[in-house]
């Protein structure tokens, strides 16, 4: 097993699993698979979204003029947790 100065060596089952090449080793490319792998599932976890898969028959800026109440109705109707916004 060599080694550069990037490289490290898989410690885990979870460093296993972007071991591409088998050799006990996770190199740049496959640290790098493993980080976006983890960046994404972050992403998916929190709810991260842009505006643009939001619905767009809700007009969002009328949103923010309305009362707690109010816009609790309009994104329980809306069909989103009114907790997220």
């Amino acid at each position: 097993m060599s080694m550069d100065f990037w490289s490290r060596e898989v410690d885990n089952s979870f460093d296993s699993l972007f071991d591409m090449n088998r050799d006990g080793v996770l190199d740049p490319v496959e640290q790098g698979y493993q980080l976006e792998f983890l960046e994404r599932s972050m992403e998916e976890d929190s709810g991260a979204g842009t505006e643009d898969e939001l619905d767009p028959d809700l007009d969002w800026d009328e949103l923010e003029m309305m009362d707690e109440d109010e816009r609790r109705e309009a994104l329980e109707d809306a069909g989103y947790d009114p907790d997220d916004f």
